[in-house]
């Protein structure tokens, strides 16, 4: 090694480095400020909005001018800081992300941030480290066993040695070597896989997406229609046509849902904020409704559904053997700083046991590190020799006189049968040829404390919970059973269709072959005890071969009947997560996804709703919807509950604002048909929206309840509860309409006046019809944003007409209190019509489907 890798880089020549290099991360995408703000003035709603600006700046209608560009602006500056707010928790939270390497510079090992690490870093990997960058590995260590399946596929670690090069985000599963840094960030190969993994971004809309644009479409064509009717009727009465664009166009934008984006994002972002206190990054909006109708959630055991932390289990003894020998032996046997999970509670046995006298009295000659030939780690002292390992290892190179063979293989059954993983402790004296059997120590990954309740409420929710797990079927059947997700798991290849006898035979035969020459002393009996794994292997390679004919396949419904009935299933590889998800989904349901590795991102792309896990890769963070900070389901429950009520919140305003498009549009066209008059100006119409607006957006903030099942958009009961509201409005303005001009034959601009404070007052109330889906006086009551932002506007819309400032005719307190007494008549009425409608709609909806 040169003078210069033993000594590292200069903190100088980093920072040059760096500064051509660039940081060692992958870099998102991000929108700048102006770019956010400026996107709030494209699109066609914004369009229609600065086209009437323009043509009231023509005609030189400066009041029109004034309010029209201050609406535009209210909706994209508030849209814009509510979006800010949002992104501000999200970064917040982000940069809990950053991750450590110990790097030589300036001769001195240091730790700073991965993401300053540059081409020519010396670092140290040791086991347990997750490469930073691509590297080339150095001299200082015999070898390293990576696991990278997350980056390759390949589904065993890898042995490497010197001058063998490592990617990024590569995991070291034991030893420990030094490395210099050859690329990083997007250079690496990992930065070039998140490329191509972000350049596929989610192509398909949520459900709420689709909705909004079947309800934009539904008001736009309505709109149409009736503005064209408008417009002939203009044209025929010889109105100024300047006059009659105007206010058509500012009919149009009181009728289509200006709000909606901003209602929709704001509602969003502020549900972001509320899952980013919980420790998790919302990467797409629309996730957060998609989460409301997930009714099937597939997810990983290990950190997700366990602790991701080897406990204990009773210890089996050989004769004259104590459990603090047996654990001190395990010890002597392990090496406490490679941080080995399966050996922290080794260790950790050994503090509470007051055991570190004893076991800093053996002075290590010499540490052997487990390899997968030996599958055994061995520690040689002065004296004696100490190994763990592999039970079935330890159990044939031990003396039979020492114990009872075939008593501790019965314990190794009996183990594994529990779901535990068990190792074999034995021990030698230098001198001699063969070790002592000392005993077995069952370890298992335990479940999370709140994993249980988190299923339990889970499905209080209507959501069933699948465990897709890597580990063998016995571990998955023994948490999946205490944990309340229930015990029918199967293996991944019930779902791949059963084998021709001649392949079952190949690999029977292959299986016998390759063990008896590993374990030529063994019966048939202990071979498919002791080997399982690899019958898996070939079976799963077998399985993958071109299929001959003769080959049993499941027909396709099948095979979603044994995924919706199982409880999970062992022995899954990432792309057969892709497999179930997309099953489920041609099923009709709305599927969650869990996972964690760049091999992982197909199927967090392809869920409804892609749940990065804690400690998942930045791949898999990029491709997923949900980004978990903290480990456990928790989080994603308290995920649902909040979906559910934000879309108890969007429904409630989709249902407002398709009725009040309806009362004004309709009843405008009547009464200009056949009343050749115009009730409200065009200036009445832009303060409306604005008064109409403003408040809609503390709906954000409402209370709701939370829906006990699934819930999906029934666009039927939308258009048709909608539907009747609007109707009730229409038929409750030409009332008040025919009243003041037919009989009591009040000047038209007091009855434009009067009407532009019954429309305020009177769309207000539609609000609190809709909010919830029982009598407006029921739990959950209005909250106190929602409630005092709507009478401020309300009380704000009257106090207009009641003095006119120059805008208006005034009407006076009288006229005020009449409207607000006929508009509370009307509220109560109209919530009668709500409740009747839907008692109607969802029983024969109910006959249907029963």
């Amino acid at each position: 090694m040169s003078i210069i890798k033993e000594k590292g880089l200069t903190s100088k020549e980093a920072e040059s480095l760096l500064k051509k290099y660039g940081l060692n991360e992958i870099k998102e995408k991000e929108e700048s400020y102006l770019h956010r703000l400026l996107k709030r003035f494209w699109g066609p709603i914004p369009w229609m909005i600065e086209i009437a600006i323009i043509l009231s700046a023509i005609a030189k209608r400066w009041e029109d001018f004034a309010v029209i560009l201050l609406l535009l602006l209210v909706n994209a500056i508030v849209d814009f800081y509510q979006e800010s707010k949002a992104l501000s928790a999200i970064a917040v939270l982000k940069n809990k992300l950053a991750r450590m390497a110990l790097v030589l510079r300036d001769a001195e090992w240091k730790e700073i941030e991965a993401k300053y690490l540059v081409p020519g870093d010396i670092i140290e990997l040791k086991i347990g480290n997750i490469v930073p960058s691509d590297v080339k590995l150095l001299d200082g260590g015999e070898y390293l066993l990576v696991d990278q399946s997350s980056l390759t596929g390949e589904s065993l670690p890898v042995h490497k040695k010197q001058n063998d090069e490592l990617y990024a985000n590569s995991i070291i599963k034991q030893g420990e070597m030094l490395a210099e840094v050859k690329a990083t960030g997007a250079d690496t190969y990992f930065g070039k896989t998140v490329k191509l993994i972000a350049k596929a971004t989610k192509e398909q809309s949520s459900h709420f997406q689709k909705m909004v644009l079947k309800v934009g479409n539904f008001l736009i064509a309505l709109t149409v229609v009736l503005i064209a009717i408008i417009i002939l009727h203009g044209i025929n009465t010889n109105q100024p046509t300047m006059e009659l664009l105007i206010f058509s166009l500012v009919l149009t934008i009181s009728a289509i849902p200006v709000a909606m984006p901003a209602v929709l994002t704001v509602t969003m972002a502020i549900g972001a904020r509320k899952l980013a206190t919980k420790e998790a990054i919302v990467n797409r909006l629309a996730a957060i409704e998609e989460i409301a109708g997930m009714d099937i959630l597939c997810s990983d055991k290990t950190g997700t559904l366990t602790k991701n932390q080897m406990s204990l289990a009773s210890a089996y003894l050989s004769d004259n053997m104590t459990e603090e020998n047996l654990m001190l032996y395990a010890a002597l046997a392990s090496k406490e700083e490679n941080n080995d999970p399966i050996e922290k509670p080794i260790f950790q046995y050994i503090k509470e046991k007051n055991l570190e006298k004893e076991l800093k009295g053996y002075s290590l000659e010499e540490f052997l590190p487990f390899d997968p030939v030996h599958k055994r780690t061995e520690g040689i002292y002065k004296n004696f020799v100490f190994t763990k390992g592999a039970p079935q290892v330890i159990i044939e190179q031990s003396d039979e006189k020492d114990f009872d063979k075939q008593k501790a293989y019965a314990e190794v059954e009996s183990s594994a049968s529990k779901g535990f993983r068990t190792l074999g402790v034995a021990y030698r004296k230098k001198d001699e040829d063969i070790y002592h059997f000392a005993g077995l120590i069952p370890l298992f990954d335990p479940p999370r404390d709140d994993s249980k309740d988190a299923i339990e409420e889970a499905k209080q929710k209507g959501i069933n919970v699948k465990m897709l797990t890597g580990d063998n079927t016995a571990v998955a059947k023994y948490i999946a059973s205490i944990i309340g997700i229930g015990d029918k798991i199967d293996d991944i290849y019930v779902l791949k269709g059963e084998p021709v006898e001649e392949y079952k035979y190949l690999s029977e035969v292959i299986t016998k072959a390759i063990t008896q020459a590993i374990y030529p002393n063994k019966s048939e009996e202990e071979i498919e005890k002791t080997v399982g794994d690899i019958m898996k292997k070939i079976q799963k390679e077998l399985y993958n071969m071109p299929i001959p004919k003769g080959t049993i396949k499941k027909h396709e419904s099948e095979i979603i009947e044994i995924i919706e009935k199982d409880n999970g299933f062992a022995q899954v590889f990432p792309e057969d997560k892709y497999f179930i998800v997309d099953e489920l989904q041609k099923a009709n349901h709305i599927v969650g996804m869990t996972g964690d590795g760049v091999n992982d991102a197909p199927a967090l792309k392809k869920a409804d709703c892609g749940i990065a896990v804690s400690g998942a890769t930045d791949a898999a963070r990029s491709a997923a919807d949900i980004i978990l900070m903290a480990p456990g389901l928790k989080v994603i429950v308290d995920a649902v509950k909040l979906s559910r009520q934000i879309f108890e919140r969007m429904k409630s305003y989709t249902i407002y604002r398709i009725a009040e498009s309806i009362r004004i549009l309709f009843f405008m066209t009547l009464a200009i048909i056949i009343y050749d008059f115009y009730p409200l100006t065009a200036l009445m119409i832009i303060f409306l929206a604005l008064l109409n607006d403003i408040p809609i957006m503390t709906i954000a903030y409402d209370n709701t309840k939370i829906i006990e099942k699934p819930i999906r958009w029934d666009i039927k009961e939308v258009f048709i509860l909608s539907s009747w509201l609007g109707l009730a409005g229409v038929v409750s303005s030409f009332l008040l309409f025919w009243i003041l001009i037919s009989k009591l034959n009040l000047p038209l601009d007091m009855v434009q006046s009067l009407f532009f404070t019954k429309l305020i007052v009177a769309g207000h109330g539609t609000l609190f019809n809709t909010r919830i889906d029982d009598w407006f006086f029921k739990n959950p009551l209005p909250s106190a944003k929602l409630f005092w932002a709507t009478l401020a506007s309300a009380v704000i819309g009257t106090i207009i007409p009641i003095y006119g400032f120059g805008v208006m005719t005034p009407i006076g307190w009288q006229w005020a209190g009449l409207i607000w007494l006929y508009a509370a008549i009307w509220f109560i009425f109209n919530d009668a019509v709500k409740m009747a409608v839907l008692k109607y709609y969802r029983v024969r909806y109910h006959e249907q489907i029963i």
